[in-house]
């Protein structure tokens, strides 16, 4: 499984989110409540999330994004006031906040990784109508929960997709169920 980070200025938000992702089944690696120690403790991991606010102690989300390694992502959790769609960076996912838990775990999820791995087949199939439906429902998802334009949502599927070892189909298909209420 791939290391989450959790950043924000104040310790108590972060434990929270925390306990949030414990509760999940997920594993946390780290608290912290500056970018520099966000980026030292990414550092010393393979790859993950680092989820966070807008603000840190010592910085913004850019400057976190900016200083992490490629292997990393940042869930930037924060109101939709704060940012401007064009200076989002590609390493980064939005979430609108307040957040709500199903939405937290349905975007962390397949930024994780959370897929199970399946061995490639010898020659992909065409994509045939009902797998480009799923895929298009996927991203108007993605789109309308994560502000995201239709090229980043596919971009998003194709790098969960990639991350994970399974097909951008299946990938479209977790963000369904997801989304979808319990």
């Amino acid at each position: 499984m791939r290391s989450i980070i959790v950043a924000y200025s104040k310790l108590e938000d972060a434990k929270r989110i925390r306990a949030i992702l414990i509760r999940h089944g997920l594993n946390v690696n780290g608290v912290c409540t500056t970018v520099d120690r966000a980026i030292s403790l990414a550092s010393t991991l393979y790859g993950g999330v680092v989820i966070c606010g807008y603000h840190l102690s010592d910085g913004i989300y850019l400057d976190l994004a900016e200083g992490l390694a490629e292997n990393f992502q940042v869930l930037l959790a924060t109101s939709p006031r704060n940012v401007d769609d064009t200076s989002i960076p590609p390493n980064t996912v939005f979430l609108p906040t307040p957040l709500k838990v199903q939405e937290l775990l349905q975007t962390l999820l397949p930024m994780l990784g959370e897929v199970p791995l399946r061995r490639k087949k010898e020659k992909p199939a065409p994509r045939n109508e009902a797998d480009q439906q799923k895929i298009d429902q996927a991203k108007e998802i993605l789109m309308e929960r994560n502000h995201m334009t239709e090229p980043e949502a596919h971009r998003y599927l194709q790098k969960c997709a990639m991350d994970s070892g399974t097909k951008i189909v299946e990938t479209a298909e977790m963000v369904i169920l997801l989304a979808s209420p319990s």
